[in-house]
């Protein structure tokens, strides 16, 4: 059942009291749905959230624009790929450089089978995503990539079992 209409207009800018970011209720509402489905079409995120066709372009366009939509993803079965085995590695530098650092932050994405790369706070300093296509390939993958660098102090590898994508939600 489609929610009332709502009256048409462009989208809002930054309005005191919207809320976090600037967003009110629809833009919300707009960033949620898009979560879920990144490819949801205009005419359906327009009824879904009781605005106009034109208003939900322009507004999605603005959320771009603004950078609170920073792109669309494909969420891909890693396995299909022929990388089945996913882990997490925690890394702790071993100088804090500024220049280690940026060099080791520029050089660790760009390695095969890297998903993310997290600068974190605690024991470790970054957290790395990684897949591979087998036990052997992750062990190689830690060997030649990680223990080797001068950057790197320690590295513990946790294998993920499953893996849950969530729907972002404001705390």
């Amino acid at each position: 059942m489609p929610k009332d209409r709502r009256s048409p207009g462009p989208a809002p800018r930054a309005v005191p009291g919207a809320g976090p970011g600037g967003l009110d209720e629809v833009d919300r509402e707009l960033v949620r749905l898009l979560t879920i489905d990144g490819r949801m079409p205009n005419n359906a995120l327009a009824e879904a959230t009781g605005i106009a066709p034109s208003t939900c372009l322009t507004r999605v366009r603005a959320l771009r624009e603004r950078g609170v939509i920073r792109g669309f993803h494909a969420d891909v079965d890693l396995g299909a790929l022929g990388q089945p085995l996913q882990a997490l590695i925690a890394i702790r530098i071993s100088t804090h450089s500024r220049d280690e650092i940026d060099r080791f932050r520029a050089k660790v994405p760009a390695l095969p089978g890297v998903l993310s790369l997290f600068h974190v706070s605690g024991a470790n300093d970054y957290l790395l995503h990684v897949s591979a296509a087998s036990p052997d390939a992750l062990r190689e993958f830690v060997l030649d990539h990680l223990t080797a660098d001068s950057a790197v102090a320690h590295a513990e590898t946790s294998l993920i079992f499953e893996h849950v994508r969530a729907t972002p939600t404001p705390l």
